[in-house]
């Protein structure tokens, strides 16, 4: 078989939640050998985020939460308590020999255990250390633990998400699902792979400080960028687009659908197909900035129209005219899409649960939008049971079976 890209890297996954484990479940879907340690009996702390918790080959739940699996596939699960000294010098064994370690604790958190970034590149000095926090390892703020509701409600993203104060329904929101998390999981991978680029060049490894907030504050992007050169604050408005029109839901006459007209030739044929080709004769709309200018009298004419066919008409009559118009689809209805099966994009892997005693078969999770031509993601392990791996990952580190057994005597396993 092909080698995966990152064939031969061995991560110490320290991480725990998402931000860490989103960001190494990246570099294992791309080949990396992820070890993932977890505290003897407990876990990561997602194992027992539930409900919903996995089914077992008859449906009846278990006690592990799917929120574990959606950021786990691909590891290996080896369970080690950091407290005890000889946990401690274990873990500082395995991260001599390992390329990457990503870690999540608050800011000088593993230094009392000795596994922070100053000890453990001294003893191997081409290490990649990766920290993730919620604010960064310096600033006023620094010591204080970071959790993506309260990234979103400090850098103003719930400000400008949900309707506006003055609506039914009005006021801040949180996104859907842990933006600031996601992304700072993606940001992390993107840091560890240009280190380890610098790294083929000078043999040295590098610190990668990755905090919450600034992540929050970068993924606002245009909003920030509009704040910061004209000094206007932007401001919550729906579903619509603070600097496009029409880009927002319309009703229908069964629901609802959405438009997103990007330019002024999508809007020229959106008229002509809604027999309404004087708008885009308009002078008031005859530009996207009109068209903003003026979505007050704009948008209500729509909605008058919009409401006259179903969503699934509507979706026919534009998708052969280039005009940007879908569905407003729950998770189950964007999983049945035809297109999304298509892509393949949700995956079942096997695992032995009747080995585990857990009696789960296989679990399910989405693929892994990375499509490479020559090096593809390969998805060889379901989400691991805790502690699945032990026994196998520390013979492979030269633990042999009476060290084990010692270490297991001392709870240190």
């Amino acid at each position: 078989m092909t080698p995966a890209a990152l064939d031969g890297i061995k991560v110490l996954d320290l991480s725990r939640v998402l931000a860490g484990p989103w960001c190494t479940q990246i570099l294992a879907d791309l080949g990396a050998d992820v070890v993932k340690i977890e505290r003897p009996g407990v876990g990561d702390d997602t194992r027992g985020w539930g409900p919903p918790f996995l089914k077992d080959a008859d449906g009846n739940d278990t006690d592990q939460a799917t929120y574990f699996t959606a950021c786990n596939r691909n590891k290996r699960s080896v369970t080690i308590d950091m407290a005890t000294p000889e946990g401690q010098a274990l873990l500082q064994r395995m991260a001599a020999d390992c390329d990457i370690v990503v870690e999540n604790f608050k800011t000088g958190g593993l230094a009392q255990y000795g596994l922070d970034h100053e000890t453990l590149r001294a003893a191997n000095p081409a290490l990649i250390y990766c920290s993730i926090t919620g604010f960064g390892h310096d600033g006023p703020h620094a010591a204080r633990a970071g959790y993506d509701l309260m990234i979103q409600a400090t850098s103003g993203m719930m400000s400008i998400t949900g309707r506006p104060d003055d609506v039914p329904g009005g006021g801040p929101l949180r996104v859907g699902v842990a933006l600031t998390d996601l992304f700072t999981g993606v940001y992390a991978s993107t840091a560890i792979l240009a280190a380890l680029q610098v790294r083929h060049r000078t043999g040295e490894g590098q610190h990668i400080d990755m905090a919450l907030l600034d992540v929050g504050m970068a993924i606002l992007a245009n909003q920030a960028s509009a704040f910061l050169n004209t000094g206007s604050v932007p401001q919550r408005q729906g579903n619509s687009h603070p600097s496009l029109a029409p880009y927002q839901d319309f009703q229908t006459k069964d629901g609802a659908m959405l438009l997103a007209v990007g330019n002024n030739g999508q809007f020229v044929r959106f008229c002509e197909a809604a027999g309404h080709p004087e708008w885009s004769a308009d002078p008031r709309f005859a530009t996207n900035t009109l068209r903003v200018k003026h979505r007050e009298v704009l948008i209500p004419a729509m909605q008058d129209v919009t409401r006259t066919r179903t969503t699934a008409e509507w979706i026919a009559l534009l998708e052969d005219k280039a005009v940007p118009c879908g569905p407003i689809n729950n998770i189950a209805q964007a999983f049945d899409d035809a297109q999304v099966k298509a892509r393949g994009l949700a995956v079942a892997l096997p695992r032995d649960g009747a080995a585990l005693g857990d009696g789960i078969d296989s679990i399910v999770g989405v693929a892994s939008p990375l499509r490479l031509s020559a090096t593809p993601p390969v998805l060889r392990r379901a989400p691991p049971a805790l502690g699945q791996h032990t026994d196998e990952v520390l013979a492979e580190f030269g633990v042999d079976a009476e060290a084990r057994a010692a270490l297991r005597a001392a709870g240190a396993l």
